[in-house]
C-alpha cells in the first residue's frame, strides 16, 4: 500500500483544475503516467498529446501506441504528432534536446489554441528541477535560472515538488504501467549526466538533499518575488511615458545600485545587452542601437526606448474639401474671412488659397528641409529649427508638415511658412485646424 502522506501529496489542486479544460503532454514514461492516472481518478477533463521525435525507430512507434492504447481505453481524447528531428535540428543549427522542446511546445500551444484549452500539463518533478538548477549553475545565470523549471499562467506542472522515487512508488503500487526511454540511460547529454552520476553521489552524502532542495526553491521563490517587486517599483519611478516612447533619466540610473543587474532586467526582454546600455548611457546625444524590436536612443540627458515599426507610408494627400480619414493626424479645414487683428493658436494655420498649388501633402521631414518662418525674416533650415525648438530625435521623426507641391506649408502645430499665410489683404483665406 501506498503510505497516506504519499497519497495527500499526489493529490492534484481540484478546485484549480475542476471545470477547466486541460491538455496532458504525455511521453508514456512513468512520470507523465503517474499524472494521467491522477488526473482520471479526480475525474478531470483532460486531453492527451503526444510528441513522436523519430529518434528511436521502433522504439519511439511503441511508446506512441502504448500512449494511445491508454487513451482509447479510458475513453481520453489522444493527439499525437511526428517530427522530423533530426532535419529541424540541422536546419537550425540546435541541439537535438533543444529542437525537440522547440517543436513539442510550439505543438502543445497551437492545440491550446486551436482546440481552446485552458492550462497546458507537464510531469516535471523536483528530480528535473533538481537537474536543471546544477545545469544552470554552470551556464553563468541569474538567480531566475536558479528558480528550476517554472510554471506560468496556462503552464502547470502538479509534480514539481515530488521526488522521482515517490512517484515510482506510487506506480508500483497502483500497478501503472508505463514505457522506459532506453535514450535516457546514455551519458551523451549534460542531463542524463548529471542525473546519473552527479545527484546520486550528492544523495550519497547529503541523505536528504532533495527536501533541503526544495526549501532552498522556496527561499529562492520568496528572494524572487521581492526583487521583481522592487525592480518595478523603481522602474515606475524612473521610465517616464512620452505617449510612443519611454525615456530614463541617466543621472538617475546611474544613481542606482547595482546598475548592470537593474539594466539587464529591464532592457534585456527588449533584446538589449546590458554593456551595449551602458556604453550607450556614456555616448553622446545622437547615438542609437536597436535590437530585432526595439531601439534605444541617447537623447541628450534621457535615453529613450520605443518600438521599432515597419517602415510607414511617409506621404498623405490632402484636400480640404473632402473628408481625409486616412490622414495620420485629424485635420480640419474651413473658408474664413480675415479680420483685423485676428489671432491664431499654434494648432491652426489660416493660409492664403491663392497661394496654394495643389496637390497637398503630409509628410515627414527630409534632409535639405528648409521654409520662411513667420516672424523671422529669410528662410530656415527644418533641422535648425528642429534643433532651436529643442526636438528630441523621436519629436523629430513624428513631426508632420502639410506641404504645397514639395514647398513646406506648415510645420503643423508649430509654425507656418510667411509665404502662406493669410493677411488682411487676402481675399480667399482657408482655416486648417488639428482636430
Amino acid at each position: 500500500m501506498v503510505k497516506k502522506e504519499l497519497l495527500n501529496k499526489l493529490n492534484i489542486d481540484h478546485t484549480r483544475l475542476s471545470g477547466k479544460r486541460l491538455l496532458l503532454a504525455h511521453s508514456g514514461g512513468p512520470d507523465s503516467s503517474v499524472l494521467a492516472h491522477l488526473l482520471l481518478k479526480e475525474g478531470l477533463n483532460f486531453s492527451v498529446a503526444h510528441c513522436n521525435f523519430q529518434l528511436r525507430a521502433s522504439e519511439s512507434e511503441a511508446d506512441m501506441k502504448f500512449v494511445e492504447a491508454w487513451c482509447r481505453e479510458h475513453s481520453i481524447p489522444f493527439f499525437c504528432v511526428k517530427f522530423a528531428t533530426e532535419i529541424h535540428k540541422e536546419f537550425y543549427k540546435k541541439s537535438t534536446q533543444v529542437s525537440a522542446r522547440d517543436l513539442r511546445y510550439d505543438w502543445f500551444y497551437s492545440l491550446m489554441e486551436v482546440y481552446e484549452f485552458d492550462f497546458l500539463l507537464t510531469a516535471h518533478h523536483l528530480n528535473d528541477q533538481l537537474e536543471t538548477f546544477l545545469i544552470n549553475t554552470t551556464r553563468g545565470t541569474g538567480i531566475s535560472g536558479l528558480l528550476g523549471i517554472q510554471e506560468k499562467e496556462t503552464l502547470l506542472r502538479p509534480l514539481r515538488k515530488i521526488p522521482k522515487k515517490e512517484l515510482i512508488l506510487y506506480a508500483e503500487a497502483e500497478k501503472i504501467s508505463w514505457r522506459e526511454d532506453q535514450s535516457n540511460t546514455s551519458n551523451a547529454y549534460l542531463r542524463n549526466a548529471i542525473r546519473h552520476q552527479v545527484i546520486p553521489a550528492i544523495e550519497e552524502v547529503v541523505p536528504n538533499a532533495l527536501q533541503n532542495f526544495q526549501a532552498t526553491l522556496d527561499h529562492l521563490d520568496l528572494a524572487n518575488d521581492f526583487i521583481l517587486e522592487s525592480l518595478e517599483t523603481q522602474k515606475n519611478k524612473l521610465f517616464k511615458n512620452t505617449g510612443k516612447s519611454l525615456g530614463i533619466d541617466i543621472k538617475e540610473l546611474e544613481k542606482l545600485p547595482s546598475l548592470p543587474f537593474c539594466l539587464h532586467h529591464w532592457f534585456a526582454p527588449f533584446g538589449f545587452d546590458t554593456k551595449e546600455v551602458v556604453k550607450l548611457m556614456e555616448s553622446e546625444s545622437g547615438k542609437v542601437i536597436y535590437s530585432a524590436s526595439h531601439r534605444l536612443i541617447r537623447d541628450r540627458s534621457c535615453i529613450t526606448l520605443s518600438l521599432l515599426h515597419s517602415k510607414e507610408n511617409n506621404q498623405f494627400l490632402f484636400d480640404p474639401l473632402k473628408n481625409n480619414l486616412d490622414l495620420p493626424i485629424q485635420l480640419s479645414s474651413e473658408s474664413i474671412e480675415i479680420k483685423e487683428k485676428e489671432t491664431w493658436g499654434s494648432h491652426q494655420a489660416a493660409l492664403d488659397k491663392r497661394m496654394l498649388k495643389k496637390p497637398l501633402s503630409l509628410r515627414k521631414s527630409i534632409k535639405g528641409d528648409y521654409f520662411y518662418p513667420t516672424g523671422m525674416k529669410g528662410k530656415k533650415l527644418l533641422s535648425k529649427f528642429f534643433k532651436d525648438e529643442k526636438y528630441s530625435l523621436l519629436e523629430k521623426e513624428q513631426q508632420w508638415l502639410l506641404c504645397s507641391e514639395n514647398k513646406i506649408v506648415w510645420v503643423i502645430g508649430k509654425r507656418c511658412d510667411r509665404r502662406f499665410i493669410a493677411t488682411k489683404n487676402t481675399k480667399k483665406a482657408l482655416l486648417i485646424t488639428v482636430v
